[in-house]
């Protein structure tokens, strides 16, 4: 298990995700996305990627990805030894070289539009170790990443205004952070706890709740795999207006909260107010 540095996450990055994806690694909770600040910046891009660790770079490559019309078909790893372990980084094309020592906050590069990602997804940075020895340029092999940081419930009762939009989506004000700069925070599970993750447009989420199973907006979502980890349940949905949509994007915020409606042909516009439920219809009728 890694434990990364909480006072590190909240001075540079503004949003963290650990299961916004899905991709395996995600999946199995050994990896966490890092939002820096000017990643959502009108061009999708921010100035400068930080590194979240302090090393010796020890390779970089570049590595074809899936064409995408809004995305590089190109993304970049960085590997960085810390001394405990092989810190990957991805996502970011690097201005770093092997042999080049780099500290906490320093800039590796620029972040890149990644063809591995959704087009609801906004930049970011990727991060993963494993262990010395371990082949770290594999996609599969990580190790199970925590975060030392403490995440308050932000709870919401579904109803939102649309601040931005996109061809797929359509970001939210709500929920709230209940003390905006005073830590991160997340949606309220109905029994206390947070959740992280692409609801239910991906396989599993996080919860930091011991309940079981995991309830969200007064509804059964989930079933617990793991201490952290949930599995969505097939027969949950989310609709927006009652109009279901592919789901909600969620993560944890450090300034501000909001979440993101995947809502590909969506008619949303800046200044709605909109009301986000979860469905669970499916499994009523059985």
């Amino acid at each position: 298990m890694v434990v990364l540095d909480g006072s590190v996450l909240s001075r540079l990055y503004p949003r963290v995700s650990r299961y916004n994806s899905p991709y395996p690694a995600h999946d199995a909770g050994c990896a966490v996305d890092l939002y820096p600040d000017g990643s959502d910046g009108p061009d999708g891009r921010a100035l400068a990627a930080p590194s979240p660790v302090a090393g010796a770079v020890v390779d970089t490559r570049t590595v074809a990805c899936p064409q995408r019309p809004y995305a590089t078909d190109t993304d970049h790893l960085i590997v960085i030894d810390t001394g405990s372990h092989l810190a990957r980084i991805l996502h970011v094309e690097p201005a770093v070289s092997p042999g080049d020592t780099v500290a906490v906050g320093e800039s590796l590069g620029s972040l890149v539009r990644s063809g591995f990602f959704a087009p609801w997804v906004t930049n970011h940075i990727h991060l993963g170790f494993r262990e010395h020895g371990q082949n770290a340029v594999r996609a599969s092999g990580s190790l199970p990443v925590t975060l030392d940081v403490a995440v308050r419930p932000a709870p919401w009762d579904g109803t939102a205004t649309v601040t931005a939009v996109g061809d797929t989506w359509a970001r939210l004000d709500a929920p709230s952070h209940p003390a905006p700069g005073d830590g991160y925070a997340g949606l309220a599970t109905d029994g206390g706890g947070v959740v992280d993750g692409g609801l239910p447009h991906y396989e599993t989420g996080y919860a930091t709740t011991d309940a079981d199973p995991v309830a969200v907006l007064g509804r059964a979502v989930g079933d617990r795999v793991s201490e952290r980890t949930v599995a969505w349940r097939d027969t949950v949905g989310v609709t927006v207006d009652d109009t279901a949509v592919q789901g909600l994007s969620l993560w944890l915020g450090r300034d501000e909260l909001g979440c993101t409606v995947v809502a590909p042909g969506h008619d949303h516009a800046v200044g709605d107010r909109v009301a986000v439920a979860v469905d669970t219809r499916a499994a009523d009728t059985e």
